[in-house]
């Protein structure tokens, strides 16, 4: 695999990007969830406007104000609060509900069609925000909600969007989690066979 595949594909400006909705990307900027130490990967405002140029949501470089910040990361702590909650038959707090509906209620990006015919989305960092909240409050308030997925490989806290037609989707990634698990699982298999 290249690096403009890589760039360009699961990891872009050093965020992943396995989850299969921004939403849920939104969420891997914590990593280590599982662990007994988490890493913040948007850890000060310039690190939250290089996320929203590399999940798309801005074509260029823009700022972000510390507020915009806090207000990012509130609204990707309500999503996985919602999320982690129903994947245990749970149902997210009436809190991280008002959290995320409260982030969709603010003024959206205006999406435009650009001189090369894609949609860019104007607006700055809290119009952004708004949009990312509004398609948070679709995905966990619509019919895909169901499809959300743990990866379960060992140690991996990632979440996504289950769009395989069976929907028995395990992994976050099959180039990264799967192929782990499938050497591990052909080794063990190995060894059994040779003992």
């Amino acid at each position: 695999m290249s690096t403009q595949e890589f760039q360009n594909g699961e990891l872009r400006d050093g965020f992943h990007f396995r989850g299969g909705h921004p939403a849920l990307d939104l969420v891997a900027t914590v990593t280590g969830r599982l662990k007994p130490a988490q890493r913040e990967l948007l850890a000060g405002p310039d690190d939250l406007a290089r996320w929203l140029v590399a999940a798309g949501f801005a074509g260029s470089p823009l700022a972000a104000t510390p507020g915009d910040l806090e207000r990012a990361r509130a609204l990707r702590e309500a999503i996985h609060a919602i999320v982690d909650a129903r994947l245990a038959g749970g149902e997210g707090t009436p809190a991280d509900i008002d959290q995320i509906n409260a982030a969709a209620a603010g003024t959206p990006a205006i999406p435009q069609i650009g001189e090369d015919g894609r949609v860019r989305l104007q607006g700055g960092a809290s119009a952004l925000l708004a949009t990312l909240a509004g398609e948070a409050a679709l995905l966990l308030g619509g019919d895909q909600a169901s499809r959300i997925r743990r990866c379960e490989a060992d140690g991996c806290a990632m979440l996504f969007l289950d769009t395989s037609r069976g929907g028995e989707r395990r992994w976050c990634s099959m180039k990264r989690c799967g192929n782990k698990a499938k050497v591990a699982e052909f080794r063990k298999r190995r060894q059994g066979v040779g003992a």
